[in-house]
């Protein structure tokens, strides 16, 4: 590896005081603001985070009816609740110990639930079986994975562990690998071919791993975070037979997968592909497959639920990775129930289908627009490049600054990107993710946005955004 990457933990370190300097600022501003305190904008507006609700996307009526009454079964008799969601809350109550939210439940998960996630498995991947005791629900997604990782990640051994992860990434992952002691082995996305993962790109990242570290596993998100690619079938077939080589764990981190907006784009999922395959790869691959109802058209961040089903791993490690759940207890009752909501959604003919259907509909038009808009407007901007938005939470579109720019944000100690994100919270209220802290690419400068928000938040957004954009391009040129 280069000494850039040698040195580059330090650095980002760094540059992780730095985003937390500017999340500080973000919330000293919003309470000056109250205090009416004078600034250019009458509030924040927060686009780091992929928080649908938080950007204003209204929650869905039947999860949140069926939640009501689960956890005030008084509903259950009221008729101002339509009978399917009483139905679907209480059959959820009764696998409830004591019929309450507030009970444990069995460390996989509340079985009635897991056993409805295996079947929306196997409706989305065709028929292609799965099997309740291969899942887990947990807190979130990233808690699974931040386990999978304890399995995975030998701290004890003498040669560090080294897990392939993309560039750029979302950031709390690489930060799990190195808190538990192993190493990131950085592979580039094409951006100039849409953020294309390219089988080249991991064979040469693999190579630069020899002598730092034992690679044991390749980590993939699909679609991307934060860069918005979805992979062909193509491309996850080759990625597959990398891993099948070269005899690398498979991590597919597919929460966004209901989050599509290429015409041309459609989710296939790693496990589908796998099991196409055919014997022996489909039979070999060890894959660990993510999903959460953080994401998606339901958008429960705050609920905290989430998923991961392991394919074709060993009996024993399966056994530890079941003790290894079980020191957390349980997931959060409320994530496993909107976990059961989102893969058992209302059918046609239900009485809360034609709300439901509205609202998701709803929803989805407003993504597709939000992503046209953002592709658009930043396009048109000198100073701006942004790659199509085929699927996920967020647009990644690159700052090209002028060079007075990069010196001045040296100055202050910062990179280019964090002092452009300094400068736009505070001249133009907006809060976006800084690229550096994604680990993008030596020499290039990006942020992250949210584009999981209103149709009008967006077009305020973009107001700020272009304003802003076009005055510091002009200092500094």
């Amino acid at each position: 590896m280069s000494d850039q990457q040698e040195t580059g933990p330090t650095m980002r370190r760094l540059s992780q005081l730095e985003s937390v300097v500017l999340w500080n600022r973000a919330r000293q501003i919003k309470r000056e603001l109250k205090q009416g305190v004078k600034k250019p904008y009458r509030e924040v507006i927060d686009i780091s985070w992929g928080d649908p609700q938080g950007g204003g996307i209204k929650p869905l009526s039947f999860v949140r009816q069926v939640l009501a009454a689960c956890h005030y079964p008084q509903l259950l008799n009221s008729d101002k609740l339509p009978e399917d969601v009483r139905q679907r809350a209480e059959r959820l109550l009764k696998e409830c110990a004591g019929r309450s939210t507030g009970s444990y439940t069995a460390t996989q998960g509340i079985p009635y639930i897991v056993k409805g996630i295996s079947e929306f498995i196997t409706r989305r991947d065709g028929g292609v079986p799965s099997f309740p005791n291969n899942i887990y629900i947990s807190s979130g997604s990233q808690w699974s994975l931040q386990n999978i990782f304890i399995i995975l990640v030998n701290s004890m051994s003498a040669v560090k562990t080294g897990v392939l992860t993309p560039v750029p990434c979302y950031d709390k992952v690489n930060m799990s690998i190195r808190e538990l002691g192993g190493v990131t082995i950085p592979y580039y996305l094409h951006e100039d071919q849409g953020w294309e993962l390219q089988i080249e790109e991991l064979n040469r990242a693999l190579e630069s791993a020899k002598g730092v570290c034992n690679p044991v596993a390749l980590y993939v998100m699909n679609p991307g975070n934060p860069t918005g690619q979805v992979q062909t079938r193509k491309s996850i077939q080759e990625v597959i037979q990398f891993a099948s080589e070269k005899k690398l764990f498979l991590l597919a981190d597919e929460v966004y997968q209901e989050c599509i907006y290429g015409e041309k784009s459609e989710f296939v999922s790693y496990k589908k592909v796998l099991a196409e395959m055919g014997p022996p790869i489909s039979e070999t691959v060890e894959l660990a497959s993510f999903h959460s109802a953080s994401k998606g058209l339901i958008g429960e961040c705050g609920l905290r639920g989430g998923y991961v089903e392991l394919v074709n791993v060993d009996p024993a490690v399966m056994e530890y990775i079941y003790k290894l759940f079980s020191t957390d207890s349980c997931a959060s009752v409320p994530g496993q129930i909107a976990l059961n909501l989102m893969t058992h959604p209302p059918q046609p003919g239900d009485p809360s289908y034609s709300l439901y259907n509205e609202e998701t509909q709803l929803i989805q038009t407003t993504l597709i627009h939000n992503v046209r808009r953002v592709f658009e407007v930043l396009n048109s901007v000198p100073g701006f490049s942004c790659q199509p938005v085929e699927g996920g939470g967020f647009a990644f579109p690159r700052l090209h600054l002028p060079l007075n720019a990069i010196h001045k944000a040296k100055e202050a100690g910062m990179q280019p990107d964090e002092f452009y994100c300094v400068r736009l919270l505070e001249e133009s209220g907006l809060l976006v993710n800084p690229g550096w802290n994604f680990e993008q690419k030596e020499g290039t400068s990006h942020f992250r946005m949210n584009i999981m928000i209103k149709e009008e938040t967006l077009e305020g957004v973009l107001r700020r955004l272009v304003s802003f954009h076009t005055k510091f391009m002009k200092e500094f040129s």
